[in-house]
């Protein structure tokens, strides 16, 4: 096994180019939202996150690549490629996501700041993308699971779950959607274990069951709770509560509690198909990667 030494070629690299861009572009992008206001809206906030976690995992990546204790991880835990592809995958998801939130609430004819933070993002969300592209068209890296089918969907329940959360509204006194609440909560932490479990190859092999067979257990039980939320959700948020005729996408109730209805049935398909690739998978069925 190589020993961990210090090597400039991770900086010098169209990879290490376009990390030290997402760097300093979602630095510049989480300054200029900070300087120039602070809505405190939910929306916000999980932008600011975004923007905030993003870089620095551009920079731990580039900082275990430059040291080269990537092949020390390698040989203890997991696939170092299939990791990092993973994690760009997901940045361009959720910088694309903290674009379309600007886009339709702080934009504008005379909200310069909004149209400024909503370029910057644009920006960030390409250069990710550019990572993503050029890892997935690279054959010498491998996906065998945050990078390949299997992976990416649990990555996208808990993309849309996180959607879902940010943007619950309208609930109080409501038991009913208080419940569709808890249905969506319960999900999000066992499918981010799952996903953790799976990257950490070493951990995954000392489990005395098979994960796949927990994976398909707590994928029935999410898909019941996503079913009860979407029967729920649309019923009592709407039920004697038509479209207000002046009903602003940036800032109507109505539609953001549509918004919410709408990535309770996505989520609802995702954690469907995701049980059908586990039941593939169990029965002996090659997996896509």
């Amino acid at each position: 096994m190589e020993k961990p030494k210090f090597s400039l070629s991770a900086l010098k690299s169209t990879r290490g180019a376009l990390h030290m861009l997402q760097i300093v572009m979602c630095a510049v992008t989480f300054a200029v939202s900070y300087v120039w206001g602070h809505p405190l809206h939910t929306y916000w906030i999980y932008c600011m996150l975004v923007w905030g976690l993003c870089p620095i995992i551009s920079l731990v990546i580039t900082i275990v690549e430059m040291f080269l204790i990537h092949k020390l991880i390698l040989g203890f835990c997991m696939e170092w490629d299939d990791f990092t592809t993973g994690m760009a995958m997901m940045a361009s998801l959720c910088t694309f996501s903290c674009t379309a939130m600007f886009a339709n609430f702080y934009i504008c004819r005379k909200c310069i700041w909004g149209w400024m933070v909503t370029i910057l993002s644009v920006v960030c969300c390409a250069l990710y993308c550019a990572e993503t592209f050029r890892d997935k068209c690279d054959a010498t890296r491998s996906a065998t699971y945050v990078a390949a089918l299997p992976g990416f969907i649990k990555i996208l329940e808990a993309f849309v779950a996180c959607i879902i959360l940010i943007s619950l509204i309208g609930y109080v006194g409501k038991p009913a959607l208080l419940w569709c609440i808890v249905a969506y909560a319960i999900p999000l932490p066992l499918t981010l274990l799952t996903i953790i479990v799976n990257i950490l190859t070493k951990l995954k092999n000392c489990l005395p069951f098979s994960i796949d067979r927990f994976t398909m257990i707590f994928l029935v039980i999410s898909i019941l709770l996503y079913i009860s939320a979407a029967i729920l959700w649309p019923t009592y948020s709407f039920k004697g509560n038509p479209r207000p005729k002046d009903c602003p996408g940036n800032s109507c109730v109505w539609s953001i509690q549509f918004v919410v209805t709408i990535m309770t049935y996505i989520n609802l398909g995702l954690y469907v198909a995701d049980l059908v690739l586990t039941c593939l998978g169990i029965c002996g069925f090659k997996r896509s990667q």
